[in-house]
């Protein structure tokens, strides 16, 4: 699996961003040498390999694609006010959210100049227009998000939905444009789609339960941010349902305003997720979709072994502790 990562890596890093005024790409600079799993890149080259022996024009596909997570990632932060990402200090915070979001932009614009270096030519308008649908969902997803942070009624379908559209789909669209890129038949260009769907969805799950249980040192980023910020995770919303009125309108009253304490709202929040057992069922709602997930991989027509890759990687991102 190291290959992948590898190969991208000094691909990316032999691509610097740069222009004139210089700082509007220190910035991305700045974020892209981040680090992070590089997971999104590394699936698509994996989604080429399988139907493909050489992988190295899927490369420009990659990189597009981690382009666009990190401009994400840029958005995101100011918007939800994060001091901290991959355990350094968020763009915004780094310099100031004009420029944030500045660099954001002409982040998202460097993502498409890399789509169009996909050396299959006939093949760029069915990637790009799945990378449209992928993108325009994104957005819709993050709105989700933020619209449920003002509303009480918010269901676990309904988060599924936004999850999906938040993080999810661009896991499974890597995958689709992978395959579109390679030339791979439509059922398997919609069981690499479906594939990374599900895990997508079990990532943000499990996601949910790094921000509320993890160690900040591993996990990179502010431990109970979701908690902090009202925010109605899966944990919450499976807490809420299980409650009885005492515990309900306590945990209630917990995520509908901001604490003079932060440390003692987080250290409260937990202790009620903990008594109504919800890591122990959040960790079997991941479970269903990683097993979603790996039946749509056993139905792709490609040798098993061609396969290997995508399992191993799959099975670690579910029990990442980061």
């Amino acid at each position: 699996m190291h290959h992948y990562f590898e190969k991208f890596e000094a691909y990316r890093q032999s691509r610097p961003f740069s222009g004139n005024p210089a700082e509007l790409y220190e910035p991305v600079n700045y974020i892209m040498e981040l680090g992070g799993k590089r997971m999104r890149p590394i699936l698509a080259l994996m989604g080429y390999h399988l139907f493909e022996e050489d992988y190295s024009p899927a490369l420009p596909l990659a990189y597009a694609l981690e382009i666009f997570h990190n401009f994400s990632l840029v958005h995101d932060d100011i918007m939800d006010a994060a001091p901290l990402r991959r355990n350094q200090q968020t763009v915004h915070i780094k310099w100031n959210s004009n420029l944030a979001i500045l660099a954001g932009d002409v982040m998202l614009i460097k993502a498409y100049e890399y789509l169009l270096q996909i050396a299959e030519k006939e093949r760029i308008v069915p990637i790009v227009s799945a990378f449209n649908r992928v993108a325009r969902e994104v957005c819709e997803g993050q709105q989700m998000d933020m619209n449920f942070e003002l509303r009480k009624d918010v269901s676990i379908p309904e988060y599924i939905r936004m999850i999906e559209l938040k993080t999810s789909v661009l896991v499974g669209g890597a995958l689709e444009m992978a395959g579109l890129a390679a030339g791979a038949a439509d059922a398997d260009v919609q069981r690499l789609y479906h594939f990374g769907r599900n895990i997508g969805i079990a990532f943000q799950i499990q996601d949910d339960l790094l921000d509320a249980f993890g160690e900040k040192a591993e996990v990179g980023k502010q431990i109970g941010g979701d908690i902090l910020q009202n925010k109605k995770t899966w944990l919450i919303l499976r807490a809420l349902e299980l409650a009885e009125e005492r515990v309900r309108y306590r945990l209630e009253t917990l995520m509908n305003r901001t604490s003079d304490d932060p440390a003692q709202k987080i250290e409260e929040v937990k202790a009620i997720l903990e008594y109504l057992n919800v890591p122990v069922l959040a960790e079997a709602a991941k479970a269903e979709y990683q097993k979603a997930a790996f039946e749509q991989l056993e139905a792709i027509e490609v040798p098993t072994e061609r396969k290997k890759a995508l399992t191993i990687l799959a099975e670690s991102l579910f029990s990442r502790k980061s």
